[in-house]
């Protein structure tokens, strides 16, 4: 279940923009501007629970029947490390159920379809690790 979230706090995206400004918008059906703002909308989607949104906002070749938000995992914070052209780079903070924090690293690639940005798939960095405390030094975005 999506958690309700005030548009007027920071948005867990990281921007430091307040939600109603950041992604709370694209959250309601507007259009994601860039690459970079869908990828920050889907990680704000992810760590507010909003399932429906990562599915919709997942190109239909490579998007999965379902996600299931409820694991326990919090999100911690969002770091972008690159974004140009179709592709962000970014390492996101994790605590996994268990307790253990975890850092996931994606090169994402995002493809338009009928003017809407959509994620396509995304793979670790070239030398990236992505093992439990990797890139702890990033903390939270």
């Amino acid at each position: 279940m999506a958690l309700a979230y005030p548009p007027f706090k920071s948005c867990p995206c990281g921007s430091g923009r307040s939600y109603g400004h950041c992604c709370g918008p694209l959250h309601a059906g507007a259009p994601a501007p860039t690459p970079e703002a869908l990828m920050r909308s889907r990680y704000a989607a992810y760590a507010l629970g909003h399932a429906a949104y990562v599915l919709d906002t997942w190109h239909p070749d490579t998007r999965p029947a379902s996600v299931d938000l409820r694991d326990g995992t919090r999100y911690l914070g969002l770091r972008v490390r690159r974004a140009a052209g179709d592709r962000v780079e970014f390492a996101a903070q994790l605590r996994l159920p268990d307790g253990e924090r975890y850092t996931l690293r994606e090169d994402s690639v995002f493809v338009q379809v009928d003017g809407r940005w959509l994620y396509l798939d995304g793979r670790a960095p070239a030398g990236a690790d992505t093992s439990a405390d990797a890139g702890a030094d990033t903390g939270p975005a």
